[in-house]
């Protein structure tokens, strides 16, 4: 079964009340938010805001707070400060649940699948757009039968649509990486959402995969005209499908735009490459110190010729007298003066 643009436009939400057709799809608006985990500021007054059917990347190094924006945009985490509207409802108020039910679905980083077939995991999707209840499933009464149909039916468009027609009944856990990542995004968009949070869809797969998850993220938003967030590290992926871009660095704005200004402005670059060293002005700069070389030793100075008539100087100073060891003997000294006389 193939599906076209137009059958992929998103049904009217199958809840009482008379087919009105799909509602505008709202802007998602992002005001001073803040999380902060004990003494760890994970987000820092954050704000930006996500036009309506449009691919807004948000991107930043490892540990930026991305994921955090993503868990307080789909009620894992509750903020500290600030405020997510969309839908004119303050999102940091209400349950993961709600907010489901406002039209608001996500992937996840690592894959979250059940066991089963990717039809079973698809039509988890399906629930919040269920309105037979429990019993009346149990008892398989003819109206839920019918529904259960119809959603099968639609789930089966979409598995279509993303490239899973030929595996819809088969388990999924025989399906290779890049196929199970499709399986998670085919389950997000089994509940026909208004904004759809892909968190980084594209992470661990080839480089074949990657170019075709990107050309499915681009005919998802065009085929179903519904407003994308998604976090991802593939910068060539990003500049090429996103519409807008918001750069995060340990928490804090440092940049918001189109692609074309993101991927020049300094501060960007800073953060994934690291600040470059401050260049000095132009001018003379002292050369490197050398020691000197070692030459010929100099010769020694010469020793002036003594004049005629006059000796020469002994180099060296006499030796000194020894001195008398003891006094001298008082009967040589007389016999020396005896013979003096004589």
């Amino acid at each position: 079964m193939s599906i076209d643009a137009t059958a992929a436009t998103p049904e009217a939400a199958t809840t009482p009340g008379p087919d009105t057709g799909p509602d505008p799809v709202p802007a998602l608006t992002v005001e001073n938010l803040t999380v902060r985990f004990s003494g760890l500021v994970a987000l820092d007054d954050l704000s930006f805001t996500v036009r309506p059917g449009t691919i807004h990347a948000l991107i930043g190094p490892n540990g930026a707070g991305k994921s955090t924006c993503f868990n307080v945009i789909s009620g894992v985490y509750r903020a500290t400060a600030g405020s997510v509207r969309y839908a004119d409802q303050d999102l940091t108020r209400l349950a993961p649940h709600r907010i489901a039910q406002l039209g608001v679905a996500r992937t996840f980083q690592n894959i979250v699948l059940t066991h089963g077939t990717v039809a079973d995991n698809l039509m988890l999707g399906r629930h919040r757009l269920t309105r037979a209840g429990f019993t009346a499933s149990a008892l398989r009464l003819p109206h839920t039968v019918r529904e259960q149909r119809r959603h099968r039916e639609r789930a089966a468009e979409i598995a279509d649509f993303l490239g899973l027609g030929p595996a819809f009944d088969k388990p999924v856990g025989g399906l290779s990486y890049g196929d199970r990542k499709r399986v998670e995004m085919a389950r997000a968009l089994c509940m026909e959402p208004q904004l759809l949070l892909l968190d980084e869809p594209v992470a661990g797969m080839h480089p074949t995969e990657r170019s075709a998850m990107a050309e499915t993220i681009a005919r998802v938003r065009d085929a179903l005209n519904i407003s994308i967030l998604i976090v991802e590290h593939d910068m060539g992926l990003i500049m090429r499908i996103a519409d807008s871009v918001t750069v995060l660095d340990f928490g804090r704005l440092i940049a918001d735009g189109p692609p074309e200004r993101i991927q020049n402005d300094p501060a960007v670059i800073s953060a994934y490459l690291g600040t470059p060293v401050q260049e000095t002005e132009p001018g003379p700069q002292p050369g490197p110190t050398r020691e000197p070389e070692p030459g010929p030793a100099p010769d020694p100075e010469p020793i002036p010729a003594p004049e005629p008539g006059q000796e020469s100087e002994p180099d060296t100073e006499p030796d000194p007298e020894p001195a008398t060891a003891a006094a001298s003997d008082p009967a040589k000294d007389t016999e020396r003066d005896s013979e003096e006389e004589s």
